[in-house]
Order: C-alpha cells, then structure tokens, then sequence
C-alpha cells in the first residue's frame, strides 16, 4: 500500500536552556519581551514533520512518498534519506531557496520556544495522484505549505483516499472555515492536547462537534498520554514509562509514524495508538527528531512487554 506523507522538510538547529523560560519573564512587561537565554550548544538535525514520520515510517519497514518540498541545500538530506532506502522522487527542489528552518530552544521543564523559517516550503510540492491506486493508498496531511493542506485533503476526499489530518504547528496561520472544512474532508484528525484547544477555539467545534464532521479524533498529551475518541466513546493510552528524557522534540512525528503501521497493518486504532507510543518512547530518549533507533524485533518486544495484545 502507498502511504503519502505530506508536510515539511526542515534542518532543526536545537538548543538547549540550562534553565526555566518563566525565570527571564517579568509578568509585568509581558507586553514588550526583550529576553536572551544562554544555550548549551547548538546541533543541526535532520526534521521537518514528512521527513520524521517518513524516517519512523522506514524504521518499521514501511517505504512511504515523501510528498514536500526542499532547498538548494539539499544534498545532506537526500543522501540521509538513501541510506534509509526512502525514494525523493516526490520531493520538489527549489533552487531559489534554503530548505525551511526551525531553530528550538527547550529549557528544564520541557518547555520549547521555536522560531520557524520556511523557506522552500513557500512553494507548494505538487504530487501525480495518477502514481497511485486511491484503493491501495493511506495519506497523512502533516504541517506544511498551507495551499498544498488544503488541496490534498480536498483531493484526498474527491478520490477516496484514507487521509489523517494532522494540522499542528501550520494552526495559527488558519482561518476557522477551512481549518473545519479540512478536517471534514478527513478521516481521522491528530493533534495534541493544546493544538487541539487552538482547532476548538478556530473552528467554533468541539470534540463532540467535530466527531460529527470526522470519523477520529487522536489527541497527544505528553506524560498523560494518548487519547483516542471516536463516536463509540473514548480510550486512553498511556505512555511508556523511561528515567531518560532527554528532547520532546519529535515525539509527536514518531507516533504518527507508529499509528499509521498500525493502520496499514488493519489494527484498531486503539492498537495502533500504542504502537505510535511505543515509537514517541524512543524518540523522547535522543536528542533531535531523526537520531533514534531501533530494529523490528526490539519494537515488538517493547509493544508486548507495555501493551499486550
């Protein structure tokens, strides 16, 4: 089956504050913020929301398209994608631009700020739908070029391809109507728990609300795990417990990743939840969204020791 995973392609430069972001703001000047936070180092990584879920993706055996765009500078990443054997025939390169950029800065709590470049993703990818089967194909519309979410969820629809929608950081630059128009024309929306406030207060919906226009609602919230609800009631996964927190960043990508194997393998969404769990679980213990490993074996032993089925 064709898994069509759409979104950006980025270098995340991240960063990491020996200290907590409250401590630096004066509640009384929230209105003109001029702060600087000391680092402890910068390191550059390969990300973006397509090239994480797709590198999870392979990790579990899958080859999806990578449907995104990408700079000049895109030599290093595509040699990274070939040694994972993930084809770049659907990535559009444009010359005139740098690859999109996300500098994230995460202090002791957890806490992140992320300043975002976006670079080639200005540029919508464009995708042949005539390479696939829409019988044989599961898509996933990710963060990315805000005319190509809105264009692949139509097409999506129109062509009746199975299609997660999984707006996230493109949220703020959303208006309500299309925002719940997108989500309508898919068949199961992810986000996490704040993303998920920002879509209820967009849209004017709730969760009920929402489950009335889309079959699934997957929400991420971090140590309280995952919630899944759908029109029968909802289900709470919980995450897997580890001492070696290191970087939250790309946990989310990751369990998209393992909840799309899931699907593929025709589990319940339930299960496959737990499988995306299992995949954030590594992620969380390295620092940087693509520097994880693991092989089939150690997953499906880390799935049945937490989750049996």
């Amino acid at each position: 089956m064709d898994v069509l995973v759409s979104g950006s392609m980025a270098y995340d430069r991240i960063m990491d504050f020996s200290g907590r972001f409250a401590d630096h703001i004066v509640a009384e000047q929230i209105d003109n913020i001029n702060v600087s936070f000391m680092v402890n180092g910068l390191k550059e990584n390969f990300g973006g929301t397509a090239g994480n879920i797709a590198y999870c993706l392979a990790l579990l055996g899958e080859k999806p398209r990578i449907v995104a765009t990408i700079g000049h500078d895109y030599q290093l990443y595509f040699q990274w994608l070939d040694q994972h054997n993930l084809a770049t025939e659907d990535i559009r390169i444009i010359e005139g631009e740098a690859t999109a950029s996300a500098y994230i800065t995460t202090d002791l709590s957890g806490n992140q700020i992320t300043v975002f470049n976006p670079g080639a993703m200005k540029h919508q990818a464009g995708f042949d739908f005539g390479k696939v089967n829409p019988a044989e194909c599961l898509a996933i519309v990710a963060p990315g070029n805000l005319a190509d979410m809105v264009e692949y969820t139509r097409t999506h629809q129109e062509k009746g391809i199975f299609t997660i929608f999984d707006p996230g950081q493109s949220l703020p630059a959303w208006e309500g109507k299309s925002l719940a128009q997108c989500i309508a024309q898919s068949n199961m929306l992810i986000s996490n728990g704040y993303e998920l406030a920002m879509i209820n207060e967009k849209t004017g919906m709730s969760a009920r609300q929402l489950l009335e226009t889309v079959d699934t609602i997957v929400t991420t919230r971090g140590s309280a795990g995952a919630e899944v609800i759908g029109k029968p009631g909802s289900t709470t996964i919980p995450v897997v417990p580890t001492n070696n927190v290191l970087d939250p960043t790309g946990a989310g990508d990751a369990f998209r990743g393992g909840l799309i194997k899931g699907l593929l393998q025709g589990l319940p969404v339930e299960r496959a939840a737990m499988m995306g769990t299992i995949c954030s679980h590594y992620v969380i213990q390295t620092y940087g969204t693509q520097e994880y490993n693991f092989s089939q074996q150690e997953f499906n032993t880390k799935l049945e020791e937490h989750f049996s089925s």
